[in-house]
């Protein structure tokens, strides 16, 4: 994780550059050995996957057995599928190539590379609407971190920690995810190797309690960032969906406009079903952004296209 991987201060659009506070921080905390988040660029996608796969396919040479155009954009739109880019937005691509096709923008196939290039990137950078609170504004600033299980949520709080912490403000993290056997322990040992500060209860008691105890001790701790993290449920189970809501309600309730950041982890090898689970949570929590894991394992990385053309949401982190 380097300063060029990042837009400092993850709850804000378009670039947004916060001034750290002026509290102490461990040098290079966590950031060593691989353990990093990065913005969702095209470069950073086409180092998770997807430039193996899908602009494989676009390679000048494969393309002397296609007896006609209409043969190579056949195979072009099977590849963008089989990248786990979605068909709403394959349909869309397609209809940009075809169209740069007949506007000459796309004259041989070594111009389709390029031409995808520029089309994927103004996907992954469009415009993401200003949020209405801000981390300098806000103190603490709750972010609520939810997802289905196996997802990666408390790696995924682990690493924000050590970003927030490198970034000179303080953070506390709460374990939430009473259900899951050593959840709390996990999380306990993320926040020993961050320096953060942790709020936990006895493993099954009331996750909405331990979220109101954390909302009191980061007030009165005058902590700068409070990370909730939350058992893993599968979006069609109602009763945990329904506990997501009260745990949302609770924050509100400590900290008026909390959570300021609710971020859904998604895992990137379960494909569209990743755009379906965003879909179902977001009618449980007011979703503000996605983050996408284990890109570097064997998923495809189309999937983080089709996210961000077809959700109201930014992916913040890969």
């Amino acid at each position: 994780m380097t300063r060029s991987h990042l837009v400092e201060g993850v709850a804000l659009a378009n670039g947004v550059v916060l001034a750290p506070l002026p509290r102490a921080a461990p040098r290079g905390l966590g950031l060593a050995d691989g353990f990093h988040l990065q913005r969702p660029t095209f470069q950073a996608v086409g180092t998770a996957g997807i430039d193996a796969v899908l602009l494989a396919a676009l390679d000048p040479s494969r393309h002397r057995r296609f007896e006609t155009v209409l043969e190579f954009l056949d195979e072009l739109e099977e590849t963008l599928i089989l990248s786990d880019v979605g068909m709403p937005t394959t349909d869309r691509l397609m209809a940009a190539v075809r169209k740069g096709i007949r506007k000459r923008e796309i004259n041989a196939p070594e111009d389709l590379k390029p031409f995808l290039q520029r089309e994927i990137t103004s996907i992954l950078t469009k415009d993401v609407p200003s949020e209405k609170w801000a981390m300098y504004l806000t103190k603490p600033y709750v972010i609520l971190v939810v997802g289905v299980n196996g997802a990666g949520k408390t790696t995924t709080i682990g690493k924000l920690s050590a970003h927030y912490r490198d970034q000179g403000y303080s953070v506390m993290l709460a374990a939430a995810d009473t259900f899951r056997a050593a959840a709390i322990d996990q999380l306990e040992i993320w926040a020993e190797r961050t320096g953060a500060s942790l709020i936990k209860h006895d493993e099954g008691s009331d996750p909405s309690s331990v979220a109101l105890d954390s909302v009191r001790a980061a007030k009165a701790r005058e902590v700068d960032v409070l990370i909730v993290d939350t058992a893993g449920r599968l979006q069609n189970k109602f009763n945990l969906m329904e506990e997501l809501k009260k745990i949302n309600r609770v924050l509100g309730k400590g900290i008026n406009g909390a959570p300021h950041e609710v971020l859904l982890i998604l895992d990137s090898t379960t494909g569209q079903n990743a755009i379906s689970q965003a879909e179902l949570f977001t009618k449980a929590a007011p979703v503000t952004g996605l983050v996408l894991t284990k890109l570097d394992g064997t998923a495809k990385g189309g999937v983080i296209i089709g996210l961000m053309a077809e959700m109201s949401m930014p992916v913040k982190w890969i």
